[in-house]
């Protein structure tokens, strides 16, 4: 009996926090149309195109809505070494993704949204050059799709705002 009410008392509190789903409608809801008008532009690089493919998997750029809005994305790769050890040489190293990114609205040509996200991660540099340059490209495609899903987070609550 305690737990019913307490379970009621949690149900009821939830209900009034005005919480909404976001992606309420599936595809033909608000949001998900909004994010099927977004028009990925061209980035620069590997990383680029790695972020840019992220992007479009994730926004669903493949749809039928016409472009209503422009996202431009700037990145910023790094790799540095962060563990030395006795024989100086590099341990471990860290690659940092960071992507400035602007949702411009074309109609208006006013820009809705000035952001960046990013992300990063550890590497061990091991006697292979082959494991270590392998290492660098996975941790490259990990942290594109990161910053791709952080990217589309903040653009999915941009638009619910603007609706």
């Amino acid at each position: 009996m305690i737990r019913l009410a307490c379970l009621s008392a949690v149900l009821l509190a939830l209900s009034g926090c005005n919480l909404q789903p976001m992606y309420a409608g599936g595809s033909s809801g608000e949001v998900a149309r909004g994010l099927a008008a977004i028009e990925v532009g061209p980035i620069e690089g590997r990383e680029g195109w790695l972020v840019r493919n992220a992007l479009r998997d994730r926004i669903g750029a493949a749809g039928s809505e016409a472009p209503r809005y422009r996202l431009d994305v700037r990145l910023d790769d790094r790799l540095e070494g962060l563990g030395v050890l006795g024989d100086d040489t590099v341990g471990r190293e860290r690659r940092t993704l960071r992507a400035r990114y602007q949702l411009v609205d074309l109609a208006a040509d006013t820009i809705l949204l000035d952001a960046t996200a990013g992300s990063d991660a550890g590497i061990d540099v091991v006697s292979s050059e082959y494991a270590t340059i392998a290492a660098e490209q996975t941790a490259l495609e990990n942290l594109a799709r990161e910053v791709a899903d952080r990217i589309v987070t903040q653009l999915s609550l941009t638009l619910r705002e603007s609706r």
